[in-house]
């Protein structure tokens, strides 16, 4: 009988135990969650700069075409974004770009510099936004609007050589992608730096050569694509 009654104190010794250990954790769950949902903030709101590198085929004055030499271009923007859930959400964002190409013919050295506005609406994937590191996945289409475009050449060249014309179709429509880390800043993680890459697929051909132009000129786009690589670096606010 003795023996019995240290068993059931054992027992129910080790089920005090147990329920303890259970209902800290449980506490402990809860602290998180409550954590968790003081930290959610769905909304996003950032401003980025982003290098940007292109890739354009060129025609030239005899009939064949070029690979131009890819200068580093620029662009700078802002965005917008609302998170459905920490892993899900959706960004519009503005971004001014300007980037240029240069090539040689015949002893001219001759520079395209091509300016956008362009408009990505992106779906994006997060590890966690609350996290401390958060790794991202966007795509989406990308609408862009020309705002500029220029040519210059440098030296003389052969006196035969004709004239180039750039001319470019005020819209264009591409595929946007990329990835990204970002980094919270402060204690809530609501101010975040991010760094990330990000590339464009050009849909739709830019170049307009619907204008008349004489003997002494030739078009230098030619159903050209826009293709960009850009590398970001920016900060951002949740709210």
């Amino acid at each position: 009988m003795k023996n019995y009654l240290l068993n059931m104190k054992s027992l129910v010794a080790g089920a005090a135990i147990l329920l303890s250990v259970s209902t800290t954790s449980k506490a402990q769950e809860s602290d998180s969650n409550n954590d968790e949902s003081r930290n959610w903030k769905k909304g996003e709101f950032g401003m980025r700069f982003m290098p940007t590198f292109s890739g354009l085929t060129l025609n030239t004055g005899d009939g064949g075409t070029t690979k131009g030499t890819a200068n580093l271009g620029f662009g700078v923007g802002a965005f917008f974004a609302y998170n459905f859930t920490t892993h899900m959400g959706v960004q519009l964002e503005g971004i001014y770009s300007s980037f240029s190409q240069k090539y040689s013919e015949k002893d001219v050295e001759r520079e395209i510099t091509l300016k956008y506005f362009n408009i990505p609406l992106l779906f994006s994937l997060n590890t966690g936004i609350n996290k401390l590191v958060n790794l991202n996945l966007v795509v989406g289409p990308q609408m862009g609007i020309s705002v500029g475009s220029r040519i210059q050449s440098q030296g003389t060249g052969d006196s035969t050589l004709i004239d180039p014309v750039l001319e470019v179709k005020k819209g264009d429509v591409g595929f946007a992608y990329g990835a990204g880390i970002d980094f919270g800043l402060n204690e809530s993680r609501t101010i975040r730096l991010s760094l990330g890459y990000r590339g464009v697929m050009g849909l739709f051909d830019i170049s307009d050569n619907s204008r008349t132009k004489s003997t002494d000129n030739y078009y230098v786009l030619d159903k050209t694509k826009i293709k960009t690589n850009a590398a970001y670096a920016g900060v951002s606010i949740r709210f």
